[in-house]
This record gives structure tokens, C-alpha cells and sequence, in this order.
């Protein structure tokens, strides 16, 4: 006869422990939801929309730097803005380092977040603007809207010496890139997804000259590359003169795979683009965004949700801060 007194033993313990952090790790998690601003501060995903809407229409390149801020932030580390802390005298700024050159509009976040302030005192996260100007950045720019959950805090501290180990440069092996956005869940489309933002905005001749000088870099249609020397004519262009050339020379500013397109003409600005076409993993895809801008979009959307949802402070664990770019 079978015995139903049950034993509950060293590996009945463990299970449980292990239920209950999978409990405290979901909790952690659903502490970012759709709508966190709908009682503290109804308006606001509409203040940062109408902000956002403003600053484009006078300064269009805000709409890409938005973009950019996403990225340069919630890979490192945590989607905390911590991207737009100025150096104090305890520690530098993340804006210092190479990895953010070129870097700007930071000052218009700073309007962003004062006509928050302006309707809800102490209560919008600037890790929560970063994310949703990036999301409304995108639609300007005529790409998709895409939902994203907020309630994320902001980071107490600046990670100056941690940018290099979670953002890959522009010149990196692309193994290298996979490795670091799989370091954060993005899978290998996600990420071809991801550098599809390169179809809008612009790279200093800085990060481009390598290609042209001494010698053009053979994976660079020779037309193509006669067209970026007439952008940067000197080997030895000065980081502080505006000498750049566009990701996309056709529709710089509009969001379409026009990207994927170019780079399978072997018109890639940056050797991280052209590399996208030479790698076996990721060539697949990029012939499938070429072929299908819907399928591009909604594949970015979901690479794009991953990444800013990147370990992300909540509770106590940050501030909110009233001015972004202070402590």
C-alpha cells in the first residue's frame, strides 16, 4: 500500500525558496506598468507629447537625440538617467566619455521636465522622460508608437567608468555588439532591429574618416564613398567643427528601412552598419527589414521595449530628481 505521508525535505525547501523569488523577482518587475502617471499625474505622458511635439517643430535633431539618450542610458547598467547627470565634484559625467560623443539637446529635457514640475511637483521620473520623448521622438520622426511602462527612478550616481563595458563603439566586431544588447535580452533580429535607428540622424566625420583615408575602405560602394569625402574632406577633421554626413543621405530624417537598403548597397556609414550585411547571424534579417518596413517597425518596437525596461530603479532605490541633470 503506498504510503501518502509526504516527506518534505531539503529539495521541497529549496523549490519554495525558489517560488518566492520568483514571486519577489515579478513583483520587482510589475512595479513598471502602463500608465504609472494616471492618478499622481494624469497629464503627463500628454505634457512630455506636446513638449516633445514643440521642441521638434523648432528643433527638429531633438527627436533624434531622444532616440539616442534611450539607448546611451538604459544599456548601461539601468534605465535610470543617469545619462544626464552633470560632473560634480564627486564624480564625472557619462556625457565625458567617447562612447557619448556627439551627444546633445540635453538642455530640452530640462524643459520637458519643467512644465512637469509645473503640473506635478516631485512626481515625473527624468528616467521616465528619457524613455517616453524617445517613444514620441519615434512617431515624429513618422515612425510607430509604441506602448511603454513607466515608473522607473532616477539613479543617484553617474557609471562614467562602466559606459565602455555596456555600450559597443562603432568600429566593434559584431560579435561583440550581439554580446552586449544579449547582455540586456536582445536576441540577435532585436538587435539588428535596434541599429535600424540608424536610419535617421548623422555621424561626425570623426568616427567616419578611417574609412576614407589613407585608403576607401573596400566594403564602401565607391560612389558612395566619394560622396562622404566631399562631407569630410580632411583625414584629421577637429571634434568641434560641425562636419558630419547623414546616416541616411536619401531621408535623413524620416523613419523607414531605407537603412537596410543602403547598407545591402554597401552604403553603410559606420563599419558596425556595413558589418550587418558581412555577418552570417545577421544578414537574414536585415534582408527582411530591406523587404518589409512594417515588419522592421514591429520587431524595433519589441527590441526597443526590452531595452528600456533594462534593469530599471524602482521604490526606494532612486529619486526623483526636479532638475535632470542634479542629484
Amino acid at each position: 500500500m503506498a504510503n501518502n505521508n509526504q516527506h518534505f525535505g531539503p529539495s521541497s525547501t529549496f523549490i519554495s525558496l525558489f517560488l518566492m523569488l520568483l514571486l519577489h523577482i515579478h513583483y520587482v518587475r510589475s512595479d513598471l506598468k502602463l500608465y504609472y502617471y494616471s492618478e499622481s499625474c494624469p497629464r503627463a505622458e500628454e505634457i512630455i507629447k506636446e513638449q516633445v511635439t514643440m521642441l521638434y517643430h523648432k528643433h527638429g535633431n531633438t527627436a533624434v537625440s531622444w532616440i539616442r539618450n534611450l539607448f546611451h542610458d538604459c544599456m548601461v547598467k539601468s534605465c535610470d538617467a543617469s545619462i544626464l547627470l552633470d560632473t560634480t565634484k564627486e564624480q564625472k559625467s557619462e556625457k565625458t566619455s567617447q562612447r557619448n560623443f556627439g551627444m546633445r539637446n540635453f538642455k530640452y529635457i530640462e524643459t520637458i521636465k519643467q512644465a512637469l514640475e509645473n503640473e506635478c511637483p516631485n512626481t515625473v521620473s527624468c528616467a521616465d522622460i528619457v524613455v517616453l520623448s524617445a517613444r514620441d521622438g519615434i512617431v515624429m520622426l513618422g515612425g510607430p508608437h509604441i506602448e511603454m511602462k513607466t515608473g522607473r527612478m532616477d539613479s543617484k550616481d553617474s557609471y562614467l567608468a562602466e559606459v565602455e563595458n555596456f555600450i559597443p563603439n562603432h568600429n566593434d566586431s559584431m560579435s561583440l555588439v550581439l554580446s552586449r544588447f544579449n547582455s540586456v535580452g536582445v536576441d540577435t533580429q532585436g538587435t539588428v532591429a535596434l541599429l535600424g535607428a540608424h536610419t535617421v540622424g548623422r555621424v561626425h566625420c570623426v568616427n567616419i574618416v578611417h574609412r576614407l583615408y589613407p585608403t576607401v575602405d573596400p566594403t564602401l560602394d565607391p560612389k558612395f564613398a566619394n560622396y562622404l569625402k566631399t562631407r569630410c574632406p580632411s583625414p584629421q577633421p577637429d571634434p568641434k567643427a560641425i562636419e558630419y554626413a547623414r546616416f541616411d543621405h536619401v531621408t535623413p530624417m524620416v523613419w523607414d528601412n531605407l537603412y537596410y537598403k543602403n547598407i545591402m548597397s554597401n552604403k553603410g556609414l559606420l563599419i558596425v552598419d556595413q558589418q550587418l550585411v558581412s555577418h552570417q547571424s545577421t544578414y537574414p534579417f536585415v534582408e527582411k527589414f530591406a523587404a518589409n518596413n512594417s515588419y522592421f517597425n514591429d520587431q524595433f518596437a519589441k527590441a526597443l521595449i526590452i531595452v528600456s525596461e533594462n534593469n530599471p530603479l524602482t521604490g526606494d532605490q532612486g529619486e526623483i530628481r526636479k532638475v535632470c541633470r542634479d542629484v
